[in-house]
């Protein structure tokens, strides 16, 4: 069953959506001719909306983590998110080179792999990481579902991680960060915060380990999301995944800017 979350209140987006939708069915009533002034203000509205869902970073849907809060921005920390995992031939690696820096990450698991590589996840939590939600099946789907079918993939990765990890997830990332309005009342019912990142690297689809780390370097400042990928990895010219060329600098890049890694949880305390 689903835990006891906060209480969903409806975004400025959505409410004045809601006044666009009445506004047109009454100037209809009152004036037929007006018809297509009504549809055409409906449409734009919608694409409106849509258009809030197909942008990870958007606010307009409801509360999205794109930064750390300003707390944690004025300590300069900032987060390492790693995203699609856990992965048997990648995430170990990725947890050594963690070690070997002292960095703590934010790894946004798929239910799914989860429940095939438990003692990963389990791993994970023991040198200090925090497993958080990223769907139980990372269908590509995901932001075109409704509420209900949002609600069980979202309660079945929570039951799976907690099982898998022994820890409860806190954040939500949608699958290639893409939503729609009826994400934010399902987050709310769950107790979970949504959250996407300020700079990525797009290292699932570039090889070049070079340039993915220009464009993250390119992010790195207090209160950033970092966004890199265990699970579904671009592969260099070498076969080698992009996070595991890619980590080493990037944590010299952090510890020389005197910035401090922290979990997404740990910003939230």
């Amino acid at each position: 069953m689903p835990e006891p979350g906060t209480v969903w209140k409806p975004g400025a987006l959505l409410r004045a959506s809601a006044g666009v939708h009445l506004l047109a069915l009454v100037a209809v009533i009152v004036k037929m001719g007006l018809w297509p002034w009504a549809l055409a203000a409906v449409v734009l509205n919608h694409g409106l909306i849509a258009f809030a869902g197909l942008w990870p970073r958007s606010h307009w849907l409801g509360p999205n983590w794109t930064r750390l809060p300003a707390a944690a921005e004025a300590r300069r920390e900032i987060a390492l998110t790693i995203d699609d995992g856990p992965d048997p031939a990648v995430t170990p690696l990725v947890l050594d080179l963690l070690d070997r820096h002292a960095v703590r990450a934010t790894f946004f698991c798929v239910g799914e792999k989860a429940a095939r590589h438990p003692e990963l996840c389990r791993e994970m939590v023991r040198r200090g990481h925090a497993v958080e939600n990223h769907s139980q099946h990372h269908r590509h789907h995901f932001s075109v579902t409704g509420p209900r079918s949002m609600l069980r993939e979202l309660q079945a990765a929570q039951d799976t991680l907690a099982r898998a990890s022994g820890q409860r997830p806190l954040f939500f990332r949608a699958p290639a960060g893409l939503r729609n309005p009826f994400l934010d009342p399902v987050l709310a019912r769950l107790g979970l915060k949504l959250a996407s990142w300020s700079v990525r690297g797009f290292d699932t689809r570039t090889g070049d380990a070079a340039r993915v780390l220009r464009r993250l370097q390119a992010g790195l400042r207090p209160g950033a999301i970092v966004l890199l990928h265990d699970g579904n990895a671009a592969r260099t010219p070498q076969g080698i995944p992009v996070v595991l060329e890619v980590l080493p600098p990037l944590l010299e890049s952090i510890s020389a800017a005197g910035l401090r890694t922290v979990t997404l949880r740990q910003a939230l305390a």
